[in-house]
């Protein structure tokens, strides 16, 4: 950090307490400063020479008590200034200057000294090289050619408005700041930044490349008010890219906004006014370029509003609509559901031919994911709402139906008070052909799935396993699973199974597993046969069992009134051991 030191004399102010200052002296004090609540006990000369505010004011008081008539001859003067830039600590470098005493000045006292030495009239017209000449000289010579005292002085005037506003002193600091960040990177050095450490090898610095957002981490100190003007400045100059822009704002949000990251969701919040505003700040600045920022930072910012209760923000809404192929699943499973629906219908309205197989089956995995999750919630998803946004990825392609399955199977857990009829809505939008062997394998012990579709999956998975044999074999193919006659009603009939149909079919399937493995291991290239066979046997007995079943039953439905008892005795026995 810069600094200079001015004067040379010892410095001899003390104190009295909190509110009394005086400078320790063989001579009497001959006046009063009050400044606030601070009364400063000093000399006239040193302060006259110098400040030409302050000889008008002891003029002005001197002669006041010329003209009273009373007898009590007042010794010292007294100067009551309610207020002055910077407070006391700033009229006392002042009075310290004045003094010729050793002042030290540095980023964080100049700005306050010079707004001082301005409201004193501490100009060259009063005396040569007074204080404002040499504060000017240190600014322009050593903090202003600083990356580091620009952003800490910069810092500083926010508390010194107007009148730093008015000496320009803010705006010199924010072209400081900006014409370093927009300079090529070839000519930056790491010692411009003092939020990155050096990269350093056996004590002996190494070369490294500088990126082009080296400057963005340095200015998250940065109130958000002149955060704003440092980042329009550094646009106006068109010489930094919207993306780096872009990472500023991340690196900012990532800092300053709770709620944005998962760490700072903890962090207790007194005033939310304040930083609902700082989320609406930085959804202003994000350029008008789509690419500028990440599809992470808009789904952690669109977070962070709704954890701090923001209103609304219809167009950050669309910008994180319109990239929700990029989402990520931790940073969505926040969003409600009405919230979500939104996004994905955003998407739909957005998403172009160029690449769209590819970002809708991000986003139908997205979905899935996230309706995986939001199950766990029974009061918040309801089965209106889970079908609603299913449905409208339904469409989508999908490599595998594993997230659609987990999604439903978890739907299923944690609601199990749905109908029979709901349950088979919500399974209609899972295709049993593509799960994978492991979704397919936990399908068939599900008990909460209905058992049409445990069924599905025994065919499909039992198809797949008696395929992969026949691949093996020369000139075998695949057994039928399900009779051509039964394609159109397998829904209805396979609800009238009983739990040891399905046994059974599990069984000769595990079994067929059970003679793959076995021929893999052995490694002779026999083929194992029998399994598929086995579980198409199965199936047979079922279908032709349910047709006698079906025939004997309508049978007893033409018969007379008396011989019901029996026929549906032995009906009803036949049924049950097929």
């Amino acid at each position: 950090m810069k600094f200079m030191k001015l004067g040379s004399k010892p410095d001899s102010f003390q104190s009295e307490g909190d509110n009394v200052r005086y400078v320790s002296s063989d001579l009497a004090t001959d006046v009063i400063v009050t400044i606030g609540d601070v009364k400063f006990y000093l000399h006239k000369f040193p302060l006259l020479s110098k400040s030409a505010r302050l000889q008008k004011l002891i003029a002005t008081t001197s002669s006041s008590s010329s003209n009273e008539d009373n007898e009590i001859h007042q010794e010292e003067d007294e100067i009551v200034i309610p207020e002055i830039p910077g407070g006391p600590a700033s009229f006392e470098i002042c009075a310290k200057f004045c003094y010729g005493m050793t002042v030290t000045l540095n980023a964080y006292n100049v700005v306050a000294a010079r707004c001082a030495a301005e409201f004193l009239e501490m100009h060259e017209t009063v005396e040569k090289g007074n204080l404002v000449y040499k504060i000017e000289v240190f600014l322009s010579s050593s903090i202003l050619q600083s990356w580091k005292d620009s952003i800490i002085t910069l810092q500083t005037t926010r508390a010194l408005s107007p009148h730093a506003e008015e000496l320009k002193l803010t705006g010199r600091c924010l072209e400081s700041i900006a014409s370093r960040a927009c300079i090529d990177t070839s000519r930056v050095e790491w010692s411009y930044t003092y939020s990155k450490k050096k990269n350093l090898d056996n004590g002996s610095r190494r070369p490294q490349a500088v990126p082009r957002d080296w400057w963005v981490e340095d200015l998250c100190d940065l109130h958000i008010d002149l955060y704003k003007r440092v980042i329009a400045t550094i646009e106006s100059r068109g010489k930094v890219s919207a993306d780096v822009i872009g990472e500023a704002l991340h690196a900012y949000a990532t800092k300053r906004v709770p709620g944005f990251s998962k760490s700072s969701s903890s962090v207790q919040i007194t005033d939310y006014d304040k930083y609902r505003a700082l989320v609406g700040s930085i959804i202003e600045m994000i350029p008008e370029e789509k690419r500028s920022v990440s599809s992470s930072f808009l789904t952690k910012l669109l977070r962070a509003s709704i954890f701090l209760g923001c209103d609304e923000e219809t167009g950050l809404i669309n910008r994180v609509g319109e990239r929700l192929d990029e989402a990520s699943l931790g940073d969505v499973t926040v969003y409600d559901v009405d919230l979500m629906l939104n996004l994905v219908e955003v998407f739909l309205k957005s998403r172009s031919e160029e690449d769209d197989v590819t970002r809708k089956a991000s986003v139908a995995k997205l979905v899935d994911g996230y309706l995986a999750e939001r199950s766990r919630d029974s009061d918040k998803l309801t089965l209106q709402k889970f079908l609603a946004l299913a449905e409208m990825v339904s469409s989508f392609p999908r490599q595998s139906h594993d997230g659609v399955y987990r999604a439903i199977d978890m739907f299923l857990k944690e609601h199990p008070e749905i109908s029979k009829s709901e349950k088979k809505r919500i399974c209609r939008l899972m295709d049993c052909r593509k799960l994978s062997v492991e979704a397919c394998a936990h399908a068939v012990q599900n008990e909460r799935l209905p058992m049409r579709v445990v069924v599905q999956v025994l065919f499909f998975e039992q198809a797949r396993a008696n395929n992969n044999n026949g691949s093996s074999s020369t000139g075998n193919s695949t057994p039928e699973i399900i009779p051509a006659s039964r394609s159109t009603n397998t829904e209805d009939e396979t609800e009238s199974w009983d739990t040891e149909d399905i046994k059974t079919l599990r069984g000769e399937l595990a079994s067929l597993r059970l003679a793959k493995n076995q021929q893999q291991e052995s490694n002779k290239g026999k083929l194992v046969k029998g399994g598929g066979l086995g579980v198409s046997r199965v199936f047979s007995k079922l279908w032709s069992g349910k047709e006698r079943s079906g025939e004997m039953m309508s049978s007893s439905g033409t018969s007379s009134p008396g011989s019901v008892n029996d026929d549906s005795k032995s009906s009803s026995s036949t049924n049950k051991k097929h």
